[in-house]
């Protein structure tokens, strides 16, 4: 199963690699859905079934109770459509034709006109299309047809979730135990467990044996009780999550590269009365996304989290109410970061696990806009600016970077309602009233705009 999965996903990740400019973003926001008198109906029992039939032998849909689903007149079961759109390579496949004529006849719009699921998932959050009642079971029962790792998260019905937001990312959990197969050679790991393999306490170098890094490229630093690390950007875009000790604190560095967003959490607390082996977190790469935003888990307890906020959304950690403090990433050249903190070290070039990293091995994938469902995008920056995103005492606001360093190239102040920001060490820093430094990290601006919509925009006139 997946192994087949793998085949449709080199697939649409093809298909979205080569999509560009408005294909890319967002369509038909502006339209508006005029779901039918049933849209709050109780499902009948025969389409009950042909929805169960459809999610438990995933894959092999069948095409004529796709078309009982579209003739259902109840727009809400196109979110069903969409899903199963997700697992079935686009193209002139029966299967696919007629997921997209269901979708089609659901939400009236032309057939062919939403023809992909990305396309038709943006719609439907566009448009605030309500999920039909059963619709986590419906979803869990289809998910976990290609990754059955996935059910503690869709069976959690406790869950802070919205479902509809829920989406594959194209790989597979990383459940891989802590305990030897991270010193096991990269490709075989990626190829066992077909995830994005989280690096858990990487080999570094001081400064001195960082020269093999240029000057002029980017790392996330982090310092932490008197102790700095950098941790270069195109180690982050393979591995996108490290567990490392850091000041004497245990830590999670997170890196998704589809919301250009870098975090850091302490991941060495507790709540009360949750134990695990270790007495500390393990944070893994799930698989799914929300909005684009990856979906990190806990290994030892299967708590999921609403990444970009730190907070735990299912399982055990969700019961206990944990929000992860963060800290601050700093994104900065390699020169600069350096010269800013001399005794700082860098993860070594090859990892400490013999691993060949290249320098882009994203290929500008991200270049043209969001490449998975987002819905509407606030329209205020471009989707991809960088900001520099501040949350404290009640304000949200967001800094954009090229603005903010043109600002401090002029000696400018740049300030809001209290927040100042500043360069340090090349790095773009946030301060409060009293000067105390604010956790803060970059996104792009579709990201931080998605999170926290109530954000304000510096403009450089307040």
């Amino acid at each position: 199963m997946r192994l087949a999965l793998l085949v449709i996903a080199l697939a649409a990740a093809a298909l979205l690699a080569c999509s560009g400019g408005e294909d890319a973003s967002p369509r038909d926001a502006d339209r508006e859905v005029s779901p039918p008198a049933s849209a709050t109906a109780t499902v009948g029992r025969s389409l009950l079934q042909d929805l169960d039939a459809l999610a438990n032998l995933a894959p092999s849909f069948d095409p004529a109770r796709i078309a009982r689903v579209g003739e259902a007149r109840d727009v809400r079961l196109a979110w069903m459509i969409a899903d199963m759109m997700r697992f079935v390579a686009p193209g002139a496949s029966d299967t696919h034709l007629a997921l997209v004529a269901a979708f089609s006849r659901l939400t009236g719009q032309p057939e062919g006109a939403v023809g992909f699921w990305v396309d038709a998932s943006n719609y439907l959050l566009s448009n605030d299309v309500p999920a039909p009642d059963g619709y986590r079971e419906w979803k869990g029962a289809l998910y976990t047809r290609f990754d059955e790792e996935w059910a503690p998260f869709f069976g959690d019905a406790d869950a802070e979730v919205d479902w509809r937001l829920i989406s594959w990312g194209g790989v597979f959990i990383d459940s891989r135990p802590i305990a030897g197969f991270e010193k096991r050679p990269i490709e075989e790991g990626v190829a066992f467990c077909g995830c994005i393999p989280a690096l858990n306490d990487p080999a570094v170098t001081d400064v001195a044996g960082g020269d093999w890094y240029p000057d002029d490229r980017l790392v996330f630093g982090v310092e932490l009780n008197g102790e700095a690390r950098a941790y270069p950007r195109h180690q982050m875009q393979v591995h996108e999550m490290v567990n490392d000790t850091l000041g004497g604190r245990r830590i999670g560095l997170v890196y998704c590269t589809l919301c250009g967003t870098a975090q850091a959490f302490l991941t060495d607390t507790l709540p009360e009365g949750v134990v695990t082996p270790t007495g500390t977190l393990e944070l893994r790469t799930s698989g799914l996304l929300a909005r684009s935003n990856k979906v990190m888990f806990d290994l030892h307890t299967f708590s999921f989290f609403d990444t970009f906020r730190g907070r735990a959304i299912s399982g055990p950690l969700h019961d206990a109410g944990l929000e992860l403090e963060q800290l601050t990433v700093a994104v900065a050249t390699w020169g600069e970061w350096k010269a800013g903190h001399p005794g700082t070290t860098i993860v070594a070039e090859d990892g400490g696990i013999g691993r060949h990293y290249p320098f882009d091995p994203l290929g500008g994938r991200d270049d043209a806009g969001p490449i998975f469902p987002v819905g509407e995008v606030d329209p205020r920056l471009p989707v991809q600016d960088q900001v520099l995103g501040v949350r404290t005492g009640g304000v949200t606001v967001a800094f954009p970077e090229a603005a903010v360093r043109a600002a401090l190239a002029q000696g400018l102040t740049v300030e809001h309602e209290g927040v100042t920001v500043r360069l340090i060490a090349g790095a773009l820093a946030a301060f409060d009233r009293d000067g105390e430094p604010i956790a803060t990290h970059q996104s792009f601006w579709f990201a931080w705009s998605q999170f926290f919509p109530e954000t304000e925009v510096w403009s450089g006139n307040q």
